[in-house]
């Protein structure tokens, strides 16, 4: 299987990109990542370091993978969102990140149409946290209503944001609030009338690669769907049986 990857330049999630990498890359499969301009990438590197006094940060293991994707030829030299050639590719993931670098690969109207593209060819797709405003912005040239409407999936919730932004606040002013609206009511507003939002267990305790019990994950046919890092490893994982079965 060959996925494709798009990123930001900088301030993706390392979580979000590195796990989803090396499962994918363990279970043989061939990544893909690509940017606007075929930059290399780099992550938020608040969550390398510790977002707030060494800590709220990635997970060690996710930190690790990270240091090992650094080395990867593909993400080294990135393609081009404009010249992506979407047919060419069997599944595609989108990462999320909420530093302020995100919004040149959340706003990115080639890059919708690339995702839209890539939606028609009714292959599996998975989306975390602010990837899914990608899906929800991305809109369906037949219909001219967001992909995601009538569809169920989840993303980065209200109430996870919310919290985040009031902890780290007084310390990083609007770090954790990458738009003025939350990513939740975007979401819900692109699903219409037909699609359902899942918000799942409240809780900030991390999925990992041997307990999924903290995590939580939305698949709607060939659409996974998930809401923060801590849900990165089942994430994966589901997306790898949805690919399996398609």
């Amino acid at each position: 299987m060959h996925v494709l990857v798009p990123l930001p330049d900088h301030d993706f999630d390392v979580t979000e990109v590195a796990v989803p990498w090396r499962l994918l890359t363990d279970a043989g499969h061939r990544v893909t990542f690509a940017t606007e301009s075929g930059a290399k990438p780099a992550g938020d590197p608040k969550l390398l370091a510790g977002v707030l006094f060494g800590q709220l940060g990635a997970d060690p293991e996710p930190k690790a993978f990270y240091a090992d994707l650094l080395d990867d030829p593909a993400f080294g030299a990135p393609e081009r969102w404009a010249d992506l050639d979407v047919a060419a590719y069997d599944g595609l993931i989108l990462p999320g990140g909420h530093a302020p670098g995100m919004r040149q690969y959340l706003g990115s109207e080639v890059l919708q149409r690339q995702v839209a593209a890539f939606w028609a060819l009714d292959r599996p797709v998975g989306a975390i946290c602010h990837g899914v405003l990608v899906l929800a912005r991305a809109v369906d040239p037949a219909t001219g209503a967001s992909v995601l409407a009538g569809r169920r999936t989840t993303c980065l919730t209200s109430w996870q944001e919310r919290l985040a932004y009031y902890l780290t606040a007084w310390k990083l002013g609007r770090y954790y609030r990458t738009y003025p609206a939350y990513v939740e009511a975007e979401v819900r507003a692109a699903l219409g009338p037909g699609g359902t939002f899942e918000r799942g267990p409240l809780g900030s305790r991390r999925g990992t690669a041997t307990d999924d019990d903290p995590a939580f994950v939305v698949v709607d046919g060939r659409y996974v769907s998930a809401r923060w890092p801590g849900d990165a490893y089942l994430f994966t994982r589901r997306f790898l049986e949805v690919a399996g079965e398609a």
